[in-house]
């Protein structure tokens, strides 16, 4: 006797009918990877995801973000303002002009002397200039009044950095302009710290962005 149900053949006894294959349990299909899918607990665990492309800037990190309220400006000061860049101007150039005093008396009366004086002004005072900014960041008269230049890397300048940012000193060697042309280099500077959000004159842009900022 048949054990085929009487309402027709057998499944899979049609060679018409799709063949799967057997499994010995009961005749079904396996479970699992049906289609294709990878079994359950293969997938990566969540949360370590590679970040998306690009390249995003980092969070600013303590106060002042661009000499405003985000990044960290050299020592955690602030831009020096220029009242205070020109009280220690005042205080360096006392300091200088006591030296100069000296020259004054003992060289000799008329034009050459004149000349004389005109080229060791403009050389005393680039030389104390650049020589304390680069070695110790400060002149005596920015140790005063607690503000210190940054040169561009963000320590002390470099001698180079130093030397551009102070070279307009050395127009007092022209004969008889030579002093009013630092004095208008003055004014230009003046001018373009005030204007400046970051309080960088146009000697600090010469010398490639240095920065005088407050140390208190």
């Amino acid at each position: 006797m048949s054990e085929n149900p009487p309402n027709g053949p057998q499944y899979g006894s049609d060679p018409n009918q799709p063949q799967y294959p057997q499994n010995p349990a009961g005749g079904y299909p396996p479970p699992g990877n049906a289609g294709g899918y990878p079994p359950p607990g293969s997938y990566p665990p969540p949360g370590n995801y590679p970040p998306p492309p690009g390249n995003y800037p980092p969070p600013p990190v303590g106060g002042n973000a661009a000499y405003g309220s985000g990044s960290q400006l050299p020592g955690g000061g602030q831009p020096g303002s220029l009242g205070l860049r020109f009280g220690a101007r005042l205080i360096d150039g006392i300091i200088v002009g006591i030296v100069l005093a000296v020259f004054y008396v003992i060289l000799p009366s008329g034009f050459f002397g004149s000349l004389l004086f005109g080229i060791i002004s403009a050389v005393l005072g680039f030389s104390y200039f650049v020589f304390l900014e680069s070695s110790r960041g400060q002149t005596f008269g920015k140790q005063l009044l607690g503000l210190r230049t940054v040169g561009v890397a963000g320590g002390n300048p470099t001698q180079a950095e130093a030397a551009k940012r102070n070279a307009f000193m050395l127009l007092n060697i022209v004969p008889l302009l030579g002093g009013l042309l630092v004095f208008i280099a003055y004014i230009v500077i003046a001018v373009t710290i005030n204007s400046s959000p970051t309080k960088q004159g146009k000697h600090d842009e010469i010398a490639g962005g240095t920065q005088v900022i407050t140390t208190k």
